[in-house]
């Protein structure tokens, strides 16, 4: 049977989770689970149900939006693999995490290929029978190679962009491009320490905790939608090099966290915050 995933936020009112679940009965659909959370503060109700059965998806739609507030967003999607299409540079922590949980069936994602400006990681990657698209920024204005990067991508039309250590800002225009559907890792020692080997500048302002954020991808430099996060503890024994070592496990962790999150639609984004079912 058939599974689905309904995401709707709204403003708040009595009685919506019996409204939805009096529509989804009379659909005869089977609510598998169900979790719903309301941010007081903003007035702003957001639920998220998983449910199968054969039904008709537009006359579902059109019945959940009859029912609630004006403002109401409604998304229904079919329990199905995403096309995810990843960039690279050179680092392969984040890159090579997410292609062992791929090929173990840990993510519920098709990975159509991997794109990046240099050829470093092409041999990994092939190793996991996974196209490989070098697109070189050599002799390039940012502009141009932007365009090229996405020529590449939309040749696979992918849901979900990932950036695993992508060291290259991205301009507006690919941003929007793509608005909604890129998602970032970077270290959580920013704005403090910016520029060449952060874990160098932290080592020697004696730091105990090191931290990695992933988060959409916005016009505003690594502050878009916070997805997940994580820290882990150092002390005055690590060096700077096992700083470095520590920030590459937890940003790896901290990526595939966000992806695998993305990918069973459990990422609701509101203003510049995100709530998680």
């Amino acid at each position: 049977m058939a599974e689905y995933r309904l995401l709707i936020d709204t403003s708040d009112e009595k009685g919506l989770v019996y409204t939805v679940s009096k529509i989804l009965f009379e659909h005869n659909l089977n609510i598998e689970s169900n979790s719903e959370y309301v941010d007081k503060e903003v007035n702003k109700f957001f639920m998220r149900t998983v449910l199968s059965g054969e039904f008709n998806k537009e006359k579902l739609l059109i019945d959940i939006k009859d029912a609630l507030p004006n403002d109401a967003r409604i998304k229904l999607s079919a329990n199905s693999k995403k096309d995810i299409v990843i960039l690279a540079t050179k680092e392969a922590h984040c890159l090579g995490d997410i292609l062992i949980r791929y090929v173990s069936g840990e993510l519920n994602a098709n990975i159509k290929a991997v794109v990046a400006n240099h050829d470093t990681l092409q041999d990994l990657v092939e190793k996991f029978n996974i196209p490989f698209e070098l697109v070189s920024h050599e002799n390039l204005s940012r502009e141009d190679h932007e365009d090229l990067v996405i020529k590449a991508i939309d040749k696979y039309n992918p849901e979900l962009i990932i950036l695993a250590k992508y060291m290259r800002i991205l301009n507006p225009k690919f941003v929007t491009h793509y608005q909604g559907k890129i998602l970032n890792i970077h270290h959580s020692f920013l704005p403090a320490f910016i520029g060449a080997n952060p874990y160098k500048q932290a080592f020697n302002r004696g730091v105990k905790i090191i931290g990695a954020t992933a988060h959409y991808v916005t016009d505003d430099l690594d502050e878009g939608p916070i997805i997940s996060q994580d820290v882990v503890r150092v002390d005055h024994t690590y060096s700077w090099q096992n700083m470095r070592d520590a920030g590459r496990n937890v940003e790896k962790v901290v990526l595939s966290n966000a992806l695998s999150l993305l990918l069973q639609d459990r990422v609701f984004v509101y203003g510049n915050k995100t709530v998680i079912l």
